[in-house]
């Protein structure tokens, strides 16, 4: 019983997204079918977030390490041998 209910969900939840995509193939007019399929294009691409770039992660990375770095070395001068 849960099971058909989880399917039940999943499929109201993926059935407004794959019905948006196919609602243009159905126009008859080339101009309008092909001016739909640019909105949804748009639409895609405006819910999609850009990737973040891998030097932008290293960088944070080898930032994050010297920060570290720089207060490990203030924990180690304020208490030695305690």
């Amino acid at each position: 019983m849960n099971i058909l209910v989880s399917v039940l969900l999943g499929l109201l939840i993926a059935a407004p997204a794959r019905a948006e995509v196919q609602q243009c193939r159905f126009i008859q007019a080339k101009a309008e079918r092909e001016a739909c399929y640019t909105r949804q294009e748009a639409a895609l691409a405006a819910k999609r977030k850009p990737e973040p770039s891998r030097d932008t992660t290293i960088d944070s990375l080898q930032q994050m390490r010297q920060e570290d770095d720089a207060v490990y070395r203030s924990l180690r001068s304020i208490c030695r041998g305690c």
